[in-house]
């Protein structure tokens, strides 16, 4: 398969690498759930793919673990991987396959060193916490710069997106309050996060919020880092789970100061392909 290596890598920190996909027939609707998403009470640092197949080596490397069923207990490789092998990869990233099928495992893995790109694994099972699903939990881990590096950067893009939506807009100010924009644009002035309802699977790579036309903050979901032992996504400050995700409903798209005035609030979600959604409400700021 031939590589892309996305322009988006020139704006990050993580090693310049291209890798091909650990499986085979992917589409838009290949995914069961994506880098960033809310999974499991945490924000997922994996990319978790909806059929089963075979799971190939993504790129050159050295197997440095292989993992059985809960034997692994650190803060990127949690045991609930399951069945697993762990490749390091270019410079300092490293490639995590999960929730492989324990029977299909090569027996020769536990005694191989050094993998080609296309080396099969084994196939995806549900050794791992898909609860009964069998679908490879894949990570990229740069260990330099302690971030989950989203997989799908460092992909090759394939066919179109599922569509993003800009609908239950909500703002929350630092008391709690909420305002949803359907029904209320009058509000105070003060700090404002601005929320969506999230969509069941789709994820945006990128969302951007703008007043009056002016980009006030921008969430991009490349990769992950660590803010002491809390995983956050960065915008114009790091964001942990509990702003990201306040509930089962919401998704964050970012924060924002409202003045007294006449203001627009606009919103956009880009997807990695960089298709772009948008949205915009005339608020009034007392």
């Amino acid at each position: 398969m031939k590589k892309y290596l996305l322009l988006l890598l020139l704006a990050v920190s993580f090693p310049l690498a291209a890798f091909d996909w650990p499986q085979e027939e992917i589409t838009s609707d290949s995914f069961y759930s994506y880098f960033g998403q809310l999974r499991g009470g945490t924000i997922s640092t994996s990319l978790v793919f909806a059929d089963t197949s075979d799971v190939r080596a993504a790129e050159n490397g050295k197997i440095i673990a292989v993992i059985n069923e809960y034997d692994d207990d650190s803060c990127f490789f949690p045991s609930s991987l399951g069945n697993a092998v762990i490749v390091a990869n270019n410079g300092s990233l490293l490639t995590v396959y999960g929730n492989i099928d324990g029977e299909t495992l090569s027996k020769s893995i536990y005694s191989t060193v050094s993998v080609k790109n296309g080396t099969v694994f084994g196939s995806s099972g549900n050794s791992g916490w898909q609860q009964g699903r069998s679908s490879l939990e894949f990570q990229i881990i740069d260990t330099k710069n302690n971030t989950a590096v989203n997989p799908r950067v460092l992909m090759p893009r394939i066919g179109e997106e599922l569509p993003l939506t800009l609908t239950g807009i909500t703002l929350e100010n630092k008391t709690g309050t909420r305002y949803d924009l359907l029904i209320q644009r009058t509000i105070p002035s003060g700090l404002y996060r601005v929320y969506r309802l999230r969509q069941p699977v789709a994820i945006p790579y990128k969302t951007r919020i703008t007043i009056n036309g002016i980009i006030i903050d921008t969430v991009t979901y490349d990769q992950l880092i660590r803010d002491g032992n809390t995983v956050c996504v960065a915008g114009r400050k790091n964001y942990p789970k509990e702003e990201l995700y306040p509930d089962d409903r919401l998704q964050l798209l970012g924060e924002v100061i409202l003045t007294p005035g006449k203001n627009t609030l606009g919103m956009t979600l880009t997807d990695i392909l960089g298709k772009e959604t948008t949205s915009a409400y005339s608020l009034t700021i007392y």
